[in-house]
C-alpha cells in the first residue's frame, strides 16, 4: 500500500482529498495546524480508519516534518498547507507570507533533507491557484502565462511556486504544480461565496455581492480536483505546472441566482430577507479567471465530470444535511466583513 502525505488536510479541499485517498486504497498521513479554517468535523468519520493518521503540526516546524518523513518514509507528498482568503490577506498578510512562503520553504528543505539521508527522491504536488496569473479580461491562461498576482494571498502563492521551480532546477527535486480555479463542495468554510450564499439563505439573511456582481470565476467541483490532483500524482510529467479547470466560467451574481433557483425548484421556503445585496468591493479586485487545461486534458486525458448545476445541487443537500457543519465553525471566523482595513 502506497503512503502519501496531505498537508492542511483537515481544510477544505484537503480533507477531500484525504477521503478520496483513502478510497482509492492509499494510506494517508494528514498534516494541519489547525488554523482558523481547518475543521476537525471534516475528517470526525476517520478517527479509527486503520489506514488513516494525523499530526497537528504546522509545516514551520522542520524538526517534526522531518521526523515524520522519516517514520512514514511516505511515496509522495500533496501540499495544500496555506492561508487561503484574498480578503483575510489584506487585512493581515503577514500570516500568508509565513505559511505559503516560509511554510513551503520549510516543507522543501525538510524533503531535500529526508531525500538525501533515505536515498529517495519523494515525490511533491503543491496545489496552487489560477489566482497568481492576475486578471484575466479577455481568452484564457495557459501555463507558459506570465504570473501577475494582485492580492498578498495570490503573491504568497506565486512566490511558493516560483520557489518550487527552483529547487526542482538546482536541487533536482520531483515536483509538480497545480494551478486550479475556485473550487466547491462540500466542507468547504463559509467565508467563501458558494456556502456563504447557502448559510445566508438557511438563515434568512441577505445575499451579499461584491461590486456589481459582474466578477467572472471558473468553477469546479472538489471531486473533480481531487480525481485531477491523483492524476497527476501518478501521471504527471515531473517540473511541469498543470491547470485544472472546468471552463465553467459564470459571475457572482449568475452564480448567486442559480442557487436561489435551485433552492426554490426544492421546494425551500425562502425567507423574505434572502435579497442580493450589493456590497462595496474588496481593494485590487481581480475581474475574471479563466484557465485553458487543455494541457491536461491531452495529456492525462482528464475532464470534469460534475456539471455546475448538478454540483450546485449536491453542495445545497449536503450543507442541508449537515448544518451543524455551519455550528462547529465560530461565525465570528465568517460572519463579519473582511478586507477592508487598509
Amino acid at each position: 500500500m502506497k503512503k502519501v502525505i496531505v498537508t492542511g488536510g483537515a481544510g477544505f479541499i484537503g480533507s477531500n482529498l484525504v477521503k478520496y485517498l483513502l478510497e482509492q486504497k492509499y494510506f494517508v498521513i494528514n498534516i494541519d495546524k489547525l488554523s482558523y479554517s481547518a475543521n476537525p468535523y471534516n475528517l470526525k468519520k476517520l478517527h479509527n480508519n486503520k489506514n488513516y493518521c494525523f499530526f497537528k503540526v504546522d509545516l514551520n516546524n522542520k524538526k517534526k516534518i522531518i521526523s515524520i518523513l522519516n517514520r512514514y518514509k511516505p511515496d509522495g507528498i500533496f501540499n495544500l498547507a496555506a492561508e487561503t482568503h484574498v480578503d483575510r490577506s489584506i487585512d493581515s498578510p503577514d500570516d500568508f507570507i509565513k505559511s505559503n512562503i516560509l511554510g513551503v520553504y520549510n516543507l522543501l528543505e525538510s524533503i531535500l533533507y529526508f531525500n538525501k539521508k533515505n536515498k529517495k527522491n519523494l515525490k511533491l504536488i503543491h496545489i496552487s491557484t489560477d489566482e497568481v496569473y492576475g486578471d484575466i479580461i479577455k481568452g484564457k491562461t495557459s501555463e507558459i502565462f506570465p504570473y501577475n498576482p494582485s492580492s498578498p494571498y495570490s503573491a504568497s502563492k506565486a512566490a511558493a511556486d516560483h520557489l518550487i521551480k527552483s529547487y526542482i532546477r538546482t536541487y533536482k527535486l520531483k515536483a509538480i504544480i497545480t494551478n486550479c480555479c475556485n473550487n466547491y463542495g462540500p466542507n468547504q468554510f463559509p467565508e467563501k461565496l458558494i456556502p456563504k450564499i447557502i448559510f445566508n439563505i438557511l438563515n434568512n439573511r441577505p445575499l451579499p455581492i461584491y461590486g456589481n456582481g459582474k466578477n467572472s470565476r471558473e468553477w469546479i467541483h472538489v471531486r473533480d480536483h481531487c480525481e485531477a490532483l491523483l492524476l497527476i500524482f501518478r501521471k504527471g510529467h515531473i517540473g511541469e505546472n498543470y491547470n485544472v479547470g472546468s471552463g465553467q466560467n459564470i459571475t457572482n451574481i449568475e452564480i448567486t441566482k442559480k442557487l436561489l433557483k435551485i433552492i426554490k425548484n426544492k421546494s425551500f421556503k425562502i425567507g423574505r430577507n434572502v435579497k442580493i445585496k450589493f456590497v462595496n468591493d474588496r481593494p485590487g479586485h481581480d475581474f475574471r479567471y479563466s484557465l485553458n487545461s487543455s494541457k491536461i486534458k491531452k495529456k492525462l486525458n482528464w475532464n470534469a465530470k460534475m456539471s455546475l448545476n448538478s454540483g450546485l445541487l449536491e453542495t445545497f443537500d449536503w450543507y442541508m444535511k449537515n448544518n451543524v457543519f455551519f455550528k462547529s465553525v465560530s461565525k465570528k471566523l465568517f460572519d463579519k466583513r473582511l478586507g477592508l482595513k487598509k
